[in-house]
């Protein structure tokens, strides 16, 4: 199946999928050296966003989010892409400054379709997932 949706940061990734429902602060949210959620009470919180397509609804919080995932694709610790419903402006900045495959708007209702564990590939060059 392939669905679609806007480019916001270009590039390609194969992986599996780690999904939330909540919105994701990077800043005192997610730990730049290892990529674990350490943001207590959130769905993620002990699991790592290192090498996973995430798949969340929006960004929250300060503009050094955007800092925050550089700091992890700098530590090798990144997420492969990002999808999410509606990109927000401190995520897309983070996302095309780090050189990671972002996508939002999908043709899709993104929770209903991506599922933990999922193996998908994101082609954000032509604006796809495919699974």
């Amino acid at each position: 199946m392939i669905v679609k949706g806007r480019v916001i940061s270009g590039g390609h990734a194969k992986g599996s999928v780690l999904v939330t429902m909540d919105p994701i602060s990077f800043l005192g949210s997610v730990d730049p050296k290892t990529g674990i959620v350490i943001e207590k009470g959130h769905s993620l919180e002990g699991k790592s966003v290192a090498g996973r397509i995430l798949v969340f609804p929006r960004g929250k919080g300060s503009t050094v989010g955007s800092y925050v995932l550089l700091q992890l694709k700098k530590n090798g610790v990144a997420p492969l892409a990002i999808i999410n419903v509606e990109a927000e402006t401190i995520i897309a900045v983070g996302a095309i400054i780090s050189k990671i495959p972002m996508l939002d708007m999908l043709d899709k209702d993104i929770f209903e379709i991506f599922k933990d564990g999922m193996a998908v590939e994101v082609d954000a060059v032509r604006g796809e997932v495919r699974f």
